[in-house]
């Protein structure tokens, strides 16, 4: 199979017709095979019967997941991953505002031009200045962070190799950080390409400015876990060291002032109670690198490596 589309959804009924039928015209003129898999993420509306009904229309077509609730857009995209069979992999939104025309120059760009992961960039906008301004802050920092020179990390269409979705683990807000998923498991080559961006027609945007400090959150765990993630002693214990040798030489100060320059009163010093608190912080910081060693030695054990290639 050539393409596997998959389309996370939360109460976009008014859309889910005239997406199929876009989608369907779209890929037929350029004669792939493919599949379109909806999650439906714990709609309230109509939703789950219309892609009941899409499906005996489109019955070779159409593959869907129902939650129970709504679990976020992470966990729908990571279930829709495990039933993708497409060679690539295209990640777009329900609600219209992504073309199904961009799809076949995303799939060139994997096939020809050998990415492993292709984002699309929202150049230019409809969306109000309230999620545009955040939006561009955000990207900013999120490249300088990541080191990944992409414009916009949290475009819904993206497309990739199939090999690159089956070795993601996608979980609470994470689906932002993608193209960061992929290059801490080794998947180095990712573009980008301007996409349109159209206005939304039916039901209102589902995420809210909270997500911009979420957003920041879930990118300094995802830095914590992919840059630390085999030898978190490195963290914890570069802390725990420097914090401990602070207090050490504090108190080794306060204690030639008591002996050799005979000064009271040291141990109501602000100083003596800081370097106290500093041997002791670093000693946990110490601690915690240990007990994170053993943790990731015990997980070792029974973890499976991504490997590019053996030679047998």
């Amino acid at each position: 199979m050539d393409i596997s589309l998959v389309i996370p959804l939360f109460n976009e009924e008014e859309s889910l017709r005239p997406l199929v039928d876009w989608i369907t015209t779209v890929l037929r003129t350029h004669e792939y095979e493919y599949e379109i898999i909806f999650i439906n993420d714990g709609s309230t509306d109509n939703s789950w019967n219309l892609i009941k009904e899409l499906r005996q229309v489109h019955p070779n077509l159409i593959r869907a997941i129902n939650f129970r609730r709504n679990y976020g857009k992470s966990a729908a995209l990571h279930q829709g991953f495990q039933l993708a069979k497409g060679d690539v992999v295209i990640t777009m939104d329900a609600d219209l505002q992504d073309s199904p025309e961009e799809i076949d120059p995303l799939v060139r760009m994997i096939r020809e031009e050998h990415y492993d992961l292709v984002s699309g960039w929202k150049k230019k906008r409809h969306d109000p200045f309230t999620k545009t301004i955040p939006s561009k802050i955000f990207n900013a920092v999120a490249r300088k962070v990541s080191q990944i020179p992409l414009h916009d990390f949290n475009c819904g269409l993206k497309a990739y190799k199939n090999e690159v979705v089956k070795d993601l683990h996608v979980y609470g807000d994470m689906h932002r950080w993608m193209p960061v998923l992929a290059k801490w498991q080794g998947y180095s080559r990712i573009g980008e390409k301007v996409v349109e961006h159209r206005a939304r027609k039916y039901g209102v945007s589902k995420f809210g400015a909270r997500r911009l400090i979420s957003g920041f959150l879930d990118l300094l765990s995802i830095f914590f876990v992919g840059k630390f993630n085999k030898k978190p002693m490195h963290f914890f214990g570069t802390l725990g060291i420097i914090s401990i040798f602070l207090g050490i030489i504090t108190l080794i100060y306060l204690t030639i002032m008591k002996l050799v320059y005979e000064v009271s009163g040291i141990q109501d010093r602000p100083l003596f109670f800081f370097g106290i608190l500093t041997i002791i912080i670093g000693t946990q910081l110490l601690l915690t690198g240990f007990i994170a060693e053993l943790v990731i030695d015990s997980k070792a054990k029974s973890h499976s490596y991504n490997i590019a290639e053996v030679l047998d």
